[in-house]
Parts: structure tokens; C-alpha cells; sequence
């Protein structure tokens, strides 16, 4: 219930002028009014509804526009920094690594150091044994190699035969021969040759003795790895060398290194072109996302609305089927998520060799099922689509490129 308040004794308002010297009594004014007089229609609600969608719609919109616009200028500074830094004068030069089956001597790859190569036994050095950093940032001489003998020098080469070890027991003269070693004619003027290992087990169909090649050597064998790969501590595996992560790359400030079986590749990912309305902005360096479209181009909104690009390794005639690449969606904080995913292969060279099925309601899985032989280079492009309430919301692609080693390990 509202009170009248007595005005006895209060000024007036500075700049204000009255009759008398005391102000006038208030009279209490009706009380607003807690509910409007009508509530609004059904169309009317709906109307307003819409109103604060289309609102929201146009401030997400914008908000979106600011971060393509943020990434886009962060990228160009990005790029154009890397360019404007001057290369640095070649004061060292590449890594050098020892030769498969051999050494190598000296760490320092200054100009005018030196550094010496050698074979182990058994092995015939080709290239230059002796190789010098240049001033211009490269290396004297010819990349060395270490090739074995041809098979007919074995018996030739000294190594490969020993005299018996022989002893006088009961009037008989016995004699036996060295591990690896056997028995080669008659016991007066017998000798002991070398025992051929690789040979043996290759006739015999037994277990591999090597991942890669076997060498012969007097008394024994040991195995070697091609180049690019280091032999394991088993003495029989091969194992890649990370050139990449070596720093043993020659990749240019503008390109990325991306390890292979027995070697490296230098990529560099592109956005395709601008084609009608439908443009891209590199966001990352292995992802495109695609401009805003115009609310009338169904073109650019059928479009991919992001492109990421993949790069995997793959050993010679691996085993199928073979889980390669797997591809998923998330929603993003406080916007509902699809309910429905279309998978599907959408290009590239030898497709027959993959097949692409959904592993859970929110995933798909790229599948290997037809075993490739390396050396090859095979590119495939998989796509993923979301719906909600059966109406389409988003395509996405994926670039995938597979570089198939010539070696299955």
C-alpha cells in the first residue's frame, strides 16, 4: 500500500520557484499494472522467435568471419617473415652417413673437414673413400658404397680357406675344421673351406636369416640393411632412419619434411584455386577452410567446408585388410551435433585398393584391402558428410597421400 509523504520542512529543487516556503503535499499515483493488458498471438511468438534466430545467425556469422579474417593475416605475416628471412651463408655441409656394411670416419661437416669411409671385411668399397666440405655447401668426391665380392672370388680370396687343425690319436691322424668352416678333400691334403650360410638356408627353405640381404663372410655371415635404414640390434632387422627428425632433409624453408620407408619427401600442401564463389584460406598448415558462401550459392554450400591433407608411410605388400586412416566429427560447445555421417572415397589413383565403412556412429575408417608394391606414390581423397534431421550441413574432405616403401619392413 502506497503513502502519502509529507513535504514539511524539505527544499525545493535548486532552480525551481513556488508559492510558499513549504512544498506540496504528494498524492499517491496507481500502481503499475503486473501483466500486460493482452498476451501476444501464436504468430506472433513465431515471429519474434525468428526475429532472435536470424539475429543470432548474423552475429555467429560475423563471429566467424573475424577468426577466417584473424588466421588469414596471421598466415600472410606468417609467410612473409619466412621469405624476408635471409638464408644464412653455408658455413657446414649435409650429414653424411657411413655406407651400409661399413664405417665412416670424422663427425664435422665444416668447411674443409674431412671425411673417411671403409668397408667392412668381406666388402668392396665404390665411391670415394675420402670426401670434403666445399664452401658452397657441398661435399667432394662420390657417395661411397660397399658391394660384396662376386661369388667365384670366395674360393680365391685367402680368407675363405684355412689350413685343418689335425692331431696324431691312436696311430690315426684326425683332423677337424674351424665353426663355419668344412671339410674340403681328402684328409692327407684336405681343406677347410668356408661355409656359404646365405646359400645354405636359401637351398634349404628354412627361416630367413636376414629382414633384408645376407653377406657372406669367412667362418660366418652377417646381414645388412639398404640405405636409409640402420641395422637393430638383432643383427638381422632393419629399422628406418627419421631423416626428418635427424634435420638429414634438404627441404626448403617453404615445404615439410615427411619420413618414408628408406627416405623422406618434401610436401607442400595447397588450397585449390578460387572457382566461382567457392574460395579457401589456408588456417593450418595441412588444412584449407572455405570462405563464407552467399546465402543464395547452393554451389559453394555443397562445396567441402574444410580440406586437410595426410601423408602416411606404408611397408611393401602389407598385410590386408589394413585399418590406414580413420576420419571423425565432433559438434562444436553449444551447438547441436549431426546425427547422421555419409562416408565415402571422392578421388584419386587406384581406389579398388581401399574401401572406406563406418566403425561407430561417429566415425569411418579408410581400409587397405588389396596389398600394394612399393616403390609407389598413391593418392586417395575421402570424404565425410553431415546431416542432421536429414538435411545436409557440411562436407569435409580428406587428401590422403600413401608413399609405399620398396621393402616390407
Amino acid at each position: 500500500m502506497l503513502r502519502s509523504s509529507r513535504a514539511t520542512g524539505s527544499r525545493l529543487a535548486p532552480g525551481r520557484s513556488g508559492s510558499t516556503g513549504r512544498s506540496p503535499a504528494l498524492s499517491p499515483s496507481p500502481p503499475p499494472s503486473l501483466f500486460p493488458q493482452s498476451c501476444l498471438s501464436r504468430q506472433q511468438l513465431l515471429a519474434a522467435i525468428r526475429q532472435m534466430q536470424q539475429l543470432l545467425k548474423g552475429q555467429e556469422t560475423r563471429f566467424s568471419e573475424g577468426l577466417r579474417a584473424v588466421r588469414s593475416r596471421l598466415s600472410t605475416i606468417h609467410a612473409s617473415l619466412a621469405k624476408a628471412a635471409p638464408e644464412p651463408p653455408a658455413a657446414s655441409c649435409p650429414a653424411l652417413q657411413a655406407p651400409a656394411d661399413g664405417r665412416k670416419f670424422g663427425s664435422k661437416y665444416l668447411v674443409d673437414h674431412e671425411v673417411h669411409f671403409a668397408c667392412d671385411p668381406g666388402f668392396q668399397l665404390l665411391g670415394s673413400s675420402t670426401r670434403m666440405c666445399q664452401a658452397n655447401g657441398s661435399w667432394t668426391g662420390q657417395e661411397p658404397h660397399c658391394a660384396a665380392p662376386p661369388t667365384w672370388s670366395v674360393t680365391d680370396d685367402p680368407a675363405f680357406s684355412r689350413q685343418p687343425r689335425c692331431a696324431q690319436i691312436a696311430q690315426t691322424q684326425q683332423c677337424s675344421c674351424d665353426p663355419g668352416f668344412h671339410m674340403s678333400g681328402t684328409a692327407s691334403n684336405g681343406i677347410c673351406q668356408d661355409l656359404n650360410e646365405c646359400e645354405v638356408y636359401q637351398q634349404e627353405g628354412g627361416p630367413r636369416l636376414c629382414a633384408h640381404a645376407c653377406v657372406n663372410i669367412p667362418g660366418s655371415f652377417r646381414c645388412s640393411c639398404p640405405a636409409g635404414y640402420v641395422l637393430l640390434g638383432d643383427g638381422k632387422s632393419c629399422e628406418d632412419i627419421d631423416e626428418c627428425s635427424l634435420s638429414q632433409d634438404n627441404c626448403t624453408s617453404g615445404s615439410t619434411c615427411i619420413n618414408t620407408g628408406g627416405g623422406f619427401q618434401c610436401v607442400t600442401p595447397q588450397c585449390p584455386p578460387a572457382a566461382g564463389n567457392v574460395s579457401y584460406v589456408k588456417t593450418s598448415l595441412f588444412q584449407c577452410e572455405r570462405n563464407p558462401c552467399p546465402m543464395e550459392s547452393r554451389s559453394c554450400h555443397q562445396a567441402p567446408k574444410t580440406i586437410s591433407f595426410h601423408y602416411l608411410p606404408l611397408p611393401s605388400k602389407l598385410q590386408t585388410p589394413a585399418p590406414l586412416f580413420r576420419m571423425a566429427t565432433a559438434a562444436a560447445p553449444g551447438r547441436p551435433g549431426p546425427d547422421s555421417l555419409r562416408f565415402g572415397i571422392a578421388g584419386g589413383n587406384n581406389r579398388g585398393h581401399f574401401v572406406v565403412q563406418r566403425s561407430d556412429r561417429h566415425t569411418g575408417e579408410l581400409i587397405l584391402v588389396q596389398s600394394l608394391q612399393g616403390p609407389r606414390t598413391i593418392h586417395v581423397d575421402v570424404d565425410m558428410a553431415e546431416y542432421l534431421d536429414r538435411v545436409f550441413q557440411a562436407k569435409h574432405l580428406s587428401k590422403i597421400t600413401i608413399f609405399v616403401s620398396p621393402y616390407a619392413f
